[in-house]
């Protein structure tokens, strides 16, 4: 992997990620951007302990764009975009409207293809393993920011999602805090060691094997399964079976095994409603042990994977109990779910 960093117009930090060493990326960006204006602020829920962004600047980020002006396509001639460059394997930049900024936090965008219309299941396991490898990179730097505690890769795919972009890309959130859901996990892992002194994410890891309704694929070094507690119609966490923190600590054989695994994955997503129906929307969500934790070694990391989309046409709204009590009801058994995604595998 080559790695090439450079500006855009406004100042704003861009990345090139190219498969080939000998890749060059010299192209400059000539738009007449004015100097980002955020209005970032970051306000603590006393009631919940939650922690809220406000950011007014993000009604101005660009909606639906049509295609030939897409900002995440490279340039052309006639049509600049955010990526300079006329061609890229993989891009990384600092958002226009960023959710977190300064020093409440660091927002980028991760575009995995200059292809538009591309999904991340077409791509190949080579381009998959170098997407890896930017967020890979990307958590290493973002995690010495000062003030940064926890780094958060992740994708959102679909209209249905609130997906403003059609163009195939991801977003990476450097939070000045520990999420409450990661707080959550924290505290249940404590308990646990507590309890019974041994390793809440290995013990659920273990058991699910054990189990074995609800695996989806079992690897050489990955497992991926539907939880046993699913909150979403359809969700799929993949876990490295050798327990690491965060991505940078991945061995090279779990390196090499993960985009076979997930691209799998991501492919059965499309097909579980069915032919004919639209694109599965999508949440993939990679969880990392916090910068400063003293749990950190404890952590497990693993990427969850969820629709909002419980069946043909339908979606999972989230109503009284969910939205009001944070109290999920899910229609769909895991077991139920876990079928299906076996039932829809790629043909050899």
């Amino acid at each position: 992997m080559k790695k090439t960093t450079t500006r855009l117009a406004d100042g704003r930090e861009l990345i090139y990620y190219d498969a080939r060493d000998d890749a060059v990326r010299d192209a400059t960006d000539p738009r007449p951007l004015d100097p980002v204006a955020t209005a970032s602020e970051i306000r603590h829920d006393r009631l919940l302990g939650d922690r809220v962004a406000v950011a007014s600047h993000r009604q101005g980020r660009t909606y639906h764009p049509p295609a030939d002006e897409c900002p995440l396509c490279p340039s052309r001639e006639g049509r600049r975009s955010e990526i300079p460059a006329d061609d890229y394997d993989v891009a990384v930049f600092e958002n226009r409207f960023p959710s977190l900024a300064g020093d409440g936090g660091r927002c980028e965008v991760v575009c995995f293809t200059p292809d538009h219309d591309a999904s991340f299941a077409d791509l190949t396991d080579e381009q998959a393993a170098l997407v890896l490898d930017a967020w890979t990179d990307r958590t290493a730097e973002l995690s010495q920011l000062p003030g940064v505690e926890q780094v958060f890769c992740f994708e959102n795919r679909g209209a249905e999602i609130g997906v403003t972009l059609g163009h195939p890309h991801g977003q990476i959130y450097a939070y000045p805090f520990v999420t409450p859901r990661t707080e959550r996990m924290l505290a249940s892992l404590a308990a646990h060691r507590e309890t019974t002194g041994r390793n809440l994410f290995d013990d659920v890891v273990a058991d699910e094997l054990a189990d074995g309704r609800r695996i989806v694929l079992d690897g050489a070094h990955w497992v991926a399964f539907v939880p046993y507690a699913a909150h979403w119609p359809y969700e799929v966490h993949l876990y490295p079976k050798r327990r690491v923190p965060d991505l940078s600590a991945l061995d090279d054989a779990a390196r090499t095994e993960f985009p076979q695994l997930y691209l799998e994955v991501l492919r059965r997503f499309d097909r579980i409603f069915g032919n004919g129906q639209p694109p599965t929307p999508y949440i993939a969500a990679w969880h990392q042990a916090p910068v400063r934790s003293p749990q950190r070694a404890d952590f497990a990391l693993h990427l969850e994977l969820f629709t909002i989309r419980r069946t043909s046409g339908k979606l999972k709204f989230l109503a009284g109990s969910e939205s009001g009590m944070n109290v999920f009801i899910n229609d769909v058994p895991p077991e139920a779910a876990a079928e299906r995604l076996r039932e829809v595998a790629s043909e050899s």
